[in-house]
């Protein structure tokens, strides 16, 4: 697989653009919780994926961005967004009707340990290496810290929907060696964002007609329409950008660490926004993540030249 070369280590722009990344990714469990109460599994994954693709095409449209065309660039857009929309938000929205939060966030958080392995095997640039494997194995503990050690209870009780879930971080792992090719084929990350959202919506739309019938379930509430709008235009729509941006600069590795940080942005927002306290296993999570992502980018281990130090 011909691939465009990629740092090793992330820059402090690919580490801020991580970190709102996983803000806008944390917030879409809360989100999703909210529509599921009305809605059923399908009909949110395709509404998701349709008002996203709306948004973008909008945004590309008053930007003047080019849109590519080509047989082979729509299909590379139909196979992103079956490997990173329609079958990975299928599985995590229907798991999430069967277990709790907490666990499919945990269950999620293994996409880094799928990633290295594939990565590993078929990108040249993202070979695994045993610091790279133990820098996910760090990150992965901190969060079952943080989400909460009793969350791993319910491991075993709804066990199809948690192999669902982790099907959903398989699929994410092939979706971020698969979208490196984007880089070399010159497409606008805005562009790949709203390709990946419409195909991803045009294969939903059939399948959720004919296993749920979205016509004749009842018109949502206000609040499930503010929490679909959330999901679709912060959660998918501007979090795609930025997913395109890092994933082109930092590589496929780097870029899925941000399930790591997903609920170290849930725990602060809860502390600001709802008064939520941090305990002592929070902090020890933070410092296993923290390690974890010092581990994987390298820097902070690396042995500088005699010359550089003091």
């Amino acid at each position: 697989m011909a691939t465009t070369s990629i740092k090793a280590s992330m820059g402090l722009r690919e580490w801020i653009m991580l970190l709102v990344l996983s803000v806008l990714w944390g917030g879409s469990f809360f989100f999703v919780e909210i529509v599921l109460t009305e809605l059923r599994p399908f009909t949110t994954v395709t509404l998701r994926v349709g008002l996203a693709a709306l948004a973008l095409w909008i945004f590309v449209g008053l930007t003047g961005r080019a849109i590519p065309g080509g047989r082979s660039v729509w299909l590379a857009f139909l196979g992103m967004g079956i490997l990173n929309n329609a079958i990975p938000f299928s599985l995590i929205t229907w798991g999430q009707t069967e277990i709790a939060s907490g666990l499919a966030s945990i269950l999620n958080a293994t996409t880094p340990l799928f990633t290295v392995i594939i990565a590993g095997l078929l990108l040249s640039d993202e070979r695994a290496n045993p610091s790279k494997l133990f820098g996910v194995l760090f990150g992965f503990a901190g969060c079952i810290l943080i989400i909460g050690p009793t969350a791993l209870h319910e491991l075993g009780v709804g066990a199809l929907a948690q192999l669902a879930v982790l099907a959903a971080a398989l699929s994410y792992a092939f979706a971020g060696v698969y979208g490196r090719r984007f880089q070399s084929m010159g497409i606008d990350p805005v562009v790949t964002a709203a390709g990946q959202t419409t195909a991803s919506t045009l294969i939903l739309v059939p399948i959720t007609f004919l296993f749920e019938d979205p016509l004749a379930q009842a018109w949502p509430s206000v609040e499930t329409w503010a929490a679909i709008a959330a999901l679709a235009v912060l959660s998918t729509a501007i979090a795609y950008v930025l997913y395109f941006r890092i994933l082109a600069s930092a590589g496929a590795t780097n870029l899925l660490l941000v399930t790591f940080l997903i609920p170290v942005s849930a725990i602060f927002l809860g502390s600001v926004f709802l008064g939520e306290k941090l305990s002592f296993l929070h902090f020890a999570g933070l410092a296993l993540i923290g390690i974890g992502l010092g581990v994987i980018d390298g820097r902070v281990f690396r042995r500088r030249p005699l010359n550089e130090r003091s």
